[in-house]
């Protein structure tokens, strides 16, 4: 077993109180474990996070009841989507209200293998008043591009965007 120590970026109380962080250098490291007995539920651990649970999907005869490594994965890419996007408009400036993601994956085989094949994200993006419609579309569809989750599988990502102003 290999001990790693992480130095924690440490923020002005002001920024980190606005969620506002900064970056730190690459690369990064991420590390869980999954815990399972013979039967019932996997966890899964990480450093200072709460431990979850998880089990096969309905689909592949499990509860459908926890989290599975299927709707893990889509929650990553619906998660990061956002992320990606927050960063995206505070860096441009854009002001809005809220973002609605939802991930759908395809799971199929393809040449005797089960994998996801593509992936379709509906964002739906609320501006202030008086906010571009056309700037958000614009920043959504910068998000699908630059999202690290999505850009790290082989498979189509398919955008489908409605942006509106709140009254």
């Amino acid at each position: 077993m290999i001990a790693t120590r992480v130095a924690l970026n440490r923020h002005p109380p002001d920024r980190a109180s606005k969620g506002i962080f900064d970056m730190q250098p690459l690369p990064h490291h991420y590390s869980v474990s999954a815990h399972s007995k013979t039967e019932g539920s996997v966890e899964l651990t990480a450093h200072a996070l709460p431990t979850i649970e998880s089990a096969a999907p309905a689909e592949y005869g499990g509860p459908g009841d926890k989290w599975s490594p299927e709707s893990l994965l889509m929650a990553a890419v619906a998660d990061c989507f956002a992320l990606t996007f927050r960063a995206i408009a505070r860096a441009s400036k854009l002001d809005w209200t809220s973002l609605e993601c939802h991930a759908e994956g395809t799971l199929d085989r393809v040449e005797r293998v089960t994998r996801f094949v593509a992936i379709r994200i509906v964002a739906e993006l609320t501006l202030a008043p008086g906010a571009n419609p056309d700037s958000g579309r614009r920043l959504l569809e910068k998000a699908e591009k630059t999202c690290l989750v999505t850009n790290t599988l082989d498979l189509t990502v398919d955008l489908e965007t409605n942006v509106s102003t709140s009254a």
